[in-house]
């Protein structure tokens, strides 16, 4: 199992306290209907308006949203099957951090932490790094110590930050089709197969076979007469 299949199973942590201001964004209405996501389906009239609230702040600046994409492209390297580009993993983010207002200090202070110790350690902040220097300031923090009553606050930051990249990802268009998830598919059932049947020395009743469902005409209408009466 590689590292990208070990982390697939990763879901949304738990999240820790702090508030923090959010800035309107001043958009037409219009921009903003185009922001909401594509299925919009058994969404109430209060929950769209709400979504086109939150939709309408910004509460990350562009600097900062630049971090988030880096960080989560070091976290979920881009593959053939999708990268978070396509996912929006960047703007779900966003979006939850203004959802969740109580993971905005542990997200903010976090990304000042990446740049004051990239700052401290190689002169430079964080997305003037080389990569393998990034790489090394994540080994850091990607780990929690199992003999810590409390992580250190760099480690809470990236392990929700790895979370929310995991979750965005995951279950977008993009991550479901990579899992490989299909849903429920309609499919035909003929019964047991014969061969089954035989192995346990069964065999359907003749008198029963014309009453079971026609798979071959299970896309046909149904029609019936003017008393009725099924007709086909």
């Amino acid at each position: 199992m590689n590292r990208r299949d070990s982390i697939r199973s990763l879901f949304l942590g738990s999240m820790a306290g702090g508030l923090a201001l959010e800035s309107c964004v001043s958009e037409p209405e219009a921009a903003i209907e185009q922001k909401i996501w594509d299925y919009q389906y058994g969404r109430t009239p209060e929950e769209k308006a709400y979504d086109e609230k939150l939709l309408g702040q910004q509460f990350f600046d562009n600097n900062e949203l630049n971090k988030i994409k880096r960080l989560g492209n070091l976290i979920l390297p881009p593959n053939e099957a999708g990268n978070i580009e396509d996912a929006k993993v960047t703007e779900f983010i966003e979006f939850m951090a203004k959802d969740f207002s109580s993971i905005q200090t542990k997200l903010r202070g976090g990304l000042m932490w990446i740049d004051n110790h990239s700052n401290k350690t190689y002169g430079k902040d964080f997305l003037n790094c080389e990569e393998n220097q990034q790489l090394e300031i994540l080994d850091q923090i990607a780990y929690q110590d199992p003999e810590a009553s409390e992580q250190k606050q760099e480690v809470q930051f990236f392990s929700l930050l790895r979370n929310l990249v995991m979750t965005g990802y995951f279950t977008s268009e993009a991550g479901i089709k990579e899992l490989g998830y299909v849903g429920n598919q309609p499919n035909v059932w003929d019964g047991v197969p014969d061969d089954v049947l035989k192995d346990h020395g069964m065999s359907y009743d003749d008198s029963w076979m014309p009453k079971f469902v026609d798979q071959s005409k299970r896309n046909d209408l149904a029609q019936w007469d003017d008393d009725g009466n099924l007709i086909s």
